[in-house]
């Protein structure tokens, strides 16, 4: 472990460890899960508006999505020509390009020493108690893999965990698709055609000829967009993946956080009004 992250993985498994004793005389042998559970749950709502910020700017991005195709068919031949559109563009609406990047990537420290507490066997060079205790007689510390015999508590208990968990990255690829806006892919296709049409005008007229940057290929563009779409419905369930090779008390901080995560989305789509289609600005 770094020493960037072990001072803070420390004081959060004394928060964690303190928590599990205050729920014992509650919970008894489900006290350490549940201080798993409640703690990842504080921290994700601690770290919530960062969550919001991001989920504005992504959400800023895709609305101008089919502005930033247009801008690109007009002057993907002008570098200079289109940065600067394309920033008088992000100005104008107040949005940037790093909106939905940056509190991602402030987030990803304090999520990372959360994933580090839950599969650390030592911790501040003392061994992870946390690890040692139990859910359903199953250690925390133990790995799906480690199970003795095939369909005993552990395997079930591990294989509900990942069921959960791809139930939940299904919802959540779902949601990507409604997330993303319709009328990205066909904006794309449709400025295609436009600046294909606007180039074949202007070589008919004999004002300057056809070139591959100023051809567009509609085709091309509904290709790239189906294959960005693929690869967001097919991220989520690398987390199925992840929490396979964990420990017990890993998978279920991802449980947590993957759970959070998908109610704050549908949260945030449920208060902001749908994405709608954005109408491409004609160029004069």
């Amino acid at each position: 472990m770094s020493v960037f992250l072990g001072v803070p993985v420390g004081a959060a498994y004394h928060l964690v460890f303190a928590l599990t004793l205050l729920l014992t005389p509650v919970a008894g042998g489900l006290a350490a899960a549940a201080a798993i559970v409640l703690f990842t749950a504080a921290v994700r709502l601690a770290i919530s508006p960062l969550s919001l910020r991001a989920m504005r700017g992504q959400a800023a991005m895709a609305r101008l999505a089919p502005q930033v195709k247009a801008l690109q068919a007009r002057y993907g031949g002008q570098r200079q020509r289109f940065s600067q559109e394309l920033a008088a563009l992000y100005k104008r609406e107040g949005a940037s390009p790093f909106a939905g990047f940056l509190p991602l990537l402030v987030q990803w420290p304090v999520l990372s020493v959360m994933y580090l507490l839950f599969r650390s066997v030592t911790v501040d060079g003392t061994p992870n108690k946390l690890l040692s205790m139990s859910l359903f007689k199953v250690p925390l510390g133990a790995h799906w893999l480690s199970g003795a015999a095939l369909l005993s508590v552990h395997d079930a208990l591990f294989l509900a965990v990942f069921a959960v968990l791809a139930a939940l990255c299904w919802l959540s690829a779902r949601l990507a698709r409604r997330t993303v806006p319709a009328a990205v892919p066909a904006a794309a296709v449709t400025t295609a055609h436009r600046a294909e049409k606007a180039a074949n005008g202007k070589q008919a007229r004999g004002t300057g000829p056809v070139t591959d940057r100023t051809r567009q290929d509609p085709a091309g563009a509904l290709a790239n967009s189906r294959a960005a779409g693929l690869l967001t419905r097919l991220l989520p369930y690398l987390t199925v993946v992840i929490a396979a090779f964990a420990p017990l008390a890993a998978a279920l901080y991802l449980l947590t956080t993957v759970t959070w995560t998908l109610a704050e989305r549908r949260v945030f789509l449920r208060h902001t009004a749908p994405a709608s289609r954005v109408p491409v600005p004609e160029h004069r």
